[in-house]
């Protein structure tokens, strides 16, 4: 019965793996899955009915997925007292607690301790942080905990007993699980086994949301170097389309600072987010091309759109369309009559693609290769230093953001134009959960 229970969770460990999308949430399940095997399988030492240990691997897959909401946002005061309130009528332990490397982040059970939430760490949780190895201890009284190596059967006298487990993040110690008991005996290796996979439970969760929360940094950082490479020569650009109008059509000086005020400030606004509507984006897109068509004349750029329904609510990373609409002002204007930029949005099976088509210039496949390598070479109109920088920002947040079949395509012929194609990898199948939640 043991085998095929432990088989259950393998089969069940394999279905959730093909029905979740998120990777990290598949190594959560896993590691459930792995430590109800560890409860299953220590009947040698624990021994209970075959239904109690088919609960407890459905109690443990349910935790697993529980606490990962809760470690979204990483290792905090409230997520902690969250998971602890939820592990403790999952343990046979009377108290549990979680620290950071500095102090006790919460408790929750009935063992009175002085080591309340805000505490500094008693020595075996620092010594645990230190060694990055399980331990257990003991407390002599309600004052002080003292680290005590476990060995079944070797009764101590003491106020309280325990269990405490690095977690891990890239092998560094950011805090403990700590399991607290009243009695030496309750301690067995049932109980070190359940403790150990929590451990690893919340490790593996918080190593995701740790690589979540770098890849967003990453991408903020993307951003502000594209703003950095894109604002100096709009800048100067702009600023001098307003003072010239100062003295020829004050009103629309007037009018082009409210606009130009605004682009700047939902620039600023959008750097520090990760993720906008595509509206916004599209947006800013027009508010550009409304600055950029006072420089050069009403006549010089005309713009058309189509966005399909439904799509204009999907969360894209900020600076998607506009780079690639202003390459297209910068490198594809001829000197003479005016620059058609089209930009489409629309779904292809499970993938939402963006395309931003003009009718200049044009370049030919080695350009194009060249700049989407972010090599930067010249374009034919004159000097492109730059553009490449923001084809291939764009290409590397777009595969980071939407994954596995995502990019941006170039397709361009001298004398004839240029379309970029942008492909939002699984960014439909996104939008219709998104809009089922907002039901």
């Amino acid at each position: 019965m043991t085998g095929i229970l432990a088989a259950c969770a393998v089969v069940l460990a394999v279905v959730l793996a093909s029905v979740v999308n998120d990777p990290a949430v598949v190594v959560a399940m896993l590691v459930g899955c792995a430590l109800a095997g560890i409860i299953v399988m220590s009947g040698a030492v624990s021994i209970a009915p075959e239904d109690t240990r088919s609960e407890a691997t459905e109690r443990t897959l349910r935790v697993a997925t529980a606490t990962l909401g809760h470690l979204h946002g990483g290792l905090t005061a409230e997520n902690a007292r969250a998971i602890c309130a939820m592990l403790l009528p999952e343990t046979s332990a009377a108290g549990i607690a979680i620290t950071d490397t500095e102090t006790v982040l919460a408790y929750e059970g009935t063992i009175d301790t002085p080591f309340v939430p805000g505490s500094k760490n008693a020595k075996p949780t620092q010594e645990v942080l230190e060694s990055k190895r399980m331990e257990t201890f003991v407390s002599v009284d309600q004052e002080s905990q003292d680290v005590r190596r476990f060995s079944i059967g070797n009764r101590r006298q003491g106020h309280a007993f325990g269990i405490i487990v690095p977690l891990l993040v890239q092998e560094h110690a950011v805090g403990t699980v700590k399991l607290y008991y009243r009695r030496d005996v309750e301690i067995d290796r049932t109980q070190l086994a359940i403790a150990e996979g929590l451990g690893t439970l919340l490790s593996t969760q918080l190593s995701s949301y740790e690589l979540d929360r770098q890849a967003e940094l990453t991408a903020r950082a993307e951003v502000k170097a594209l703003q950095a490479q894109i604002n100096p020569h709009f800048l100067f650009n702009t600023l001098n389309t307003i003072a010239s109008f100062t003295r020829t059509n004050p009103t629309k000086a007037r009018d082009l600072l409210r606009e130009f005020s605004m682009f700047y400030r939902r620039t600023l606004e959008s750097s520090e987010k990760t993720l906008i509507a595509l509206s916004q984006e599209l947006e800013q897109t027009r508010r550009y091309l409304k600055i950029e068509k006072a420089r050069f004349g009403e006549s010089r750029i005309v713009e058309t759109e189509h966005v399909e329904k439904g799509c204009d609510e999907l969360p894209v990373p900020s600076f998607l369309v506009q780079p690639i609409v202003e390459n297209a002002v910068r490198h594809a204007m001829r000197d003479e009559g005016p620059l058609h930029v089209d930009v489409q949005v629309v779904t292809e099976g499970d993938d939402i693609l963006i395309a931003v088509a003009d009718d200049g210039l044009g370049m030919d496949k080695a350009v194009a290769d060249r700049l989407l390598a972010g090599a930067g070479e010249s374009h034919p109109s004159g000097p492109n230093h730059g553009t490449g920088m923001a084809l291939r920002n764009v290409a590397e947040r777009i595969e980071r953001f939407y994954g596995v079949g995502s990019g941006v395509e170039i397709v361009s012929k001298l004398g004839e134009g240029t379309c970029v194609t942008l492909r939002l990898g699984g960014a439909r199948r996104r939008l219709v959960e998104l809009s089922r939640k907002g039901e």
